[in-house]
C-alpha cells in the first residue's frame, strides 16, 4: 500500500507564501517522477509541477514558473512545493502524485495520490 499524505495548506493574502509538503510511505521502490496538481471548484485538475526523483529535472506550469518551486527530500521520502508571491486565482485544492516509469511520467500518467490540502489566497 502506498500513502501520499499533503500538509502545510492554508489562507494567506495575495502576495503570501506558503510550503506543501507530501510525505510518502509504503513503498518498495522509488518513483520515478512526482508532481503537484490542484483543483479549484468547479474546474478540472490542472498540473502545476513535476520532479523526477532520480535526475531532479524540473517542469513547471505557465501560470506558475517563477513563484513556485519544486523540490525533494529523498531520504524522508517527501516532496515540496514553495509558493510565492501567491495570487487570487492560485485557490485550490492541492494534491501531490507520484508515479513508476519513465513513460507514465512522459503522459502524466500518475498512480499514486494524496487526499489534497487547501490553499486559498484573497
Amino acid at each position: 500500500h502506498v500513502q501520499l499524505v499533503e500538509s502545510g495548506g492554508g489562507s494567506v493574502q495575495a502576495g503570501g507564501s506558503l510550503r506543501l509538503s507530501c510525505a510518502a510511505s509504503g513503498y518498495t521502490y522509488s518513483s520515478t517522477c512526482m508532481g503537484w496538481f490542484r483543483q479549484a471548484p468547479g474546474k478540472e485538475r490542472e498540473r502545476v509541477a513535476r520532479v523526477y526523483t532520480a535526475s531532479s529535472s524540473t517542469y513547471y506550469a505557465d501560470s506558475v514558473k517563477g513563484r513556485f518551486t519544486i523540490s525533494q527530500d529523498s531520504a524522508k521520502n517527501t516532496l515540496y512545493l514553495q509558493m510565492n508571491n501567491l495570487k487570487p486565482e492560485d485557490t485550490a485544492v492541492y494534491y501531490c502524485a507520484a508515479a513508476v516509469g519513465q513513460m507514465a511520467c512522459l503522459i502524466w500518467a500518475y498512480e499514486y495520490w494524496g487526499q489534497g490540502t487547501q490553499v486559498t489566497v484573497s
